[in-house]
Formats: C-alpha cells, structure tokens, sequence
C-alpha cells in the first residue's frame, strides 16, 4: 500500500491534531518538521488481524557478537569480590 505523505510543522500539527489524527487513521502519513527541519514521522502502526503489532519488527537491524552470552570474567570478579591478578 501506498501512502500519501505530507509535511507539517508542530505548530500547525498541535493546532490541528484532531484532523491529522483521522487522515493517520486513513492511512496517510505524516513528516513532522520543527521550523521546517523533518524530526519525526507520524504513520498508521501496521497491526496483525489480532489488533498487536506484529513480533519481529527489529528483525536483522540488530546484531550480537558470536560471543555475547559468553562469562565476562572482569564482572564475575567483581560480584565474587576477588582481586584482578
């Protein structure tokens, strides 16, 4: 689906809320600019028939090192109270 992106400043959004709130819910989307600077995207949640955003969504935008769950020896010290040597 595509969907109609418009630019507003905060004045005109906080002034008009109500009504950008209704075209959000039509599926329009909104770009929030403060002095005319973009600072923020306004959209519709894209929800599962359940009515929950779906499970997921960060997907592949994270990534651990191989060793992440690995001891860390420096904070086991710590908690056991001995000294580094």
């Amino acid at each position: 689906m595509i969907m109609k992106t418009t630019t507003i400043n905060i004045n005109e959004a906080k002034t008009h809320l109500s009504k950008f709130a209704r075209r959000v819910k039509k599926g329009e989307r909104f770009i929030l600019c403060d002095r005319n600077k973009p600072f923020a995207e306004i959209r519709p949640l894209q929800l599962t028939s359940e009515g929950r955003r779906p499970f997921g969504m960060a997907a592949g935008k994270i990534h651990l090192p191989d060793n992440f769950n690995a001891p860390d020896r420096e904070v086991e010290r710590l908690f056991e109270g001995t000294s580094q040597t």
